[in-house]
């Protein structure tokens, strides 16, 4: 009996050193896990849970503006995502949006109209295209293209497509006034003699649009080119330079712009001239140049609207081509579309707009019945296509 005694208690006492060992071991690595942790830092005692909650935006996109490294004082390196480039799957980010070059805003057009309004014309000479159009020097040294059209609907439709671009908030053209040369106005009394000589019809209206300097050339970006497959969310925007992603930003809004205008003497004359002169993309755009700043300049816009319209059917193939090659827009742009189209008084807007602006509005005329029955139905379509595109684009 007093052995079978001893020997319970034995093995009783080795279980409990055996424990006792045990709890002394997971003491240690405990105690060696907190040293480490303190060591390097609460910031690496991340869970594999804690990792898995990285932002997605953070994740590799075909749609982003590029990565930007950087050195922080302690020698540590954090990478940074440019915003991308574009929201809601169609339209350009507010971002890059925010860093586009200023264009023609409201108010330097409303200075500018006010002043060649006012200024006299103390020179007239070639420079602005046709022989028929000249370059105004006003008397503070400022100028003006001033355009005669080689009849009246050229002049109409380069008028009405600048309130028009007002109308949608596109501020790449250059500000527009009308204007009398053979009238008794004292404005043009020092050329008087050089309006004889021209020619011009009595009592004629003219354009005169501001005068930019320092223009250069603007070739058709690749994505707008026969052999590509678009501006549209699913190419990769990644590779592009932030000035290549403001030009293309410019581009979306002249697409809109010259679809609705029917304006066939720009990107849709090039198109056109491809079947004799295969290389006619790799060179300038007729009708668009672009300041150093970057701001694209809609230019000579007198194909557009009166005359285009009455031409549709010998380009509408081409129009309707470009507009179906872009799936990007601006917002602003499209939000304009979205309310002349819900409300349809395209007509009504635009000639409120020109009538209040415009002092020689009622003898120049406006447009027609069917050439406003045709905008309409031209914003109608541009605001199809834009609901097209965010429906096969929105969930990228």
């Amino acid at each position: 009996m007093d052995m079978r005694a001893v020997s319970v208690n034995s093995l009783a006492l080795l279980l409990l050193c055996s424990l006792a060992c045990v709890l002394h071991l997971f003491g240690g690595l405990e105690r060696r896990l907190e040293r480490r942790e303190r060591e390097l830092g609460p910031s690496s005692a991340k869970t594999f849970r804690a990792l898995l909650a990285v932002p997605a935006v953070a994740r590799s996109n075909n749609l982003s503006a590029g990565i930007t490294t950087t050195t922080t004082t302690n020698g540590s390196t954090s990478v940074q995502r440019d915003p991308l480039p574009l929201e809601d799957g169609v339209f350009w980010s507010r971002s890059l949006e925010a860093r586009l070059p200023a264009g023609f805003s409201e108010d330097r057009a409303r200075l500018w109209s006010q002043r060649a309004r006012a200024q006299r014309v103390v020179s007239l000479e070639p420079g602005c295209g046709r022989t028929s159009n000249q370059l105004a020097t006003f008397s503070d040294g400022s100028k003006a293209c001033v355009r005669y059209g080689i009849n009246a609907e050229q002049v109409q439709g380069e008028t009405l497509a600048y309130y028009l671009a007002k109308l949608l908030g596109i501020s790449n053209v250059p500000p527009l006034v009308l204007a009398q040369p053979s009238s008794a106005e004292q404005q043009w009394a020092h050329v008087r003699q050089r309006v004889d000589g021209l020619q011009w019809s009595g009592r004629a209206v003219v354009s005169m649009t501001e005068w930019i300097a320092n223009l250069s050339g603007v070739v058709t970006p690749s994505p707008l080119r026969p052999d590509s497959s678009g501006l549209r969310p699913t190419m990769d925007l990644g590779n592009r330079t932030e000035a290549e992603l403001l030009e293309l930003v410019q581009w979306s809004d002249l697409v809109v712009f010259d679809y609705l205008t029917a304006n066939f003497d720009r990107l849709v004359s090039n198109l056109f001239s491809l079947q004799w002169d295969s290389r006619v993309m790799e060179r300038n755009t007729s009708n668009l140049l672009k300041t150093p700043q970057g701001v694209l300049v809609f230019i000579d816009n007198e194909a557009g609207l009166v005359h285009g319209y009455r031409v549709l059917d010998m380009w509408e193939r081409y129009h309707s081509s470009v507009l179906r090659s872009v799936c990007i827009f601006r917002r602003r742009t499209a939000q304009r579309v979205a309310a002349l189209h819900r409300y349809r008084d395209a007509r009504a807007r635009l000639f409120d707009l020109y009538r209040d602006s415009e002092p020689l509005a009622a003898e120049q005329g406006f447009l027609s019945d069917e050439h406003a029955r045709i905008l309409q139905d031209r914003i109608d379509t541009v605001y199809r296509h834009i609901l097209h595109c965010k429906g096969k684009y929105s969930q990228l």
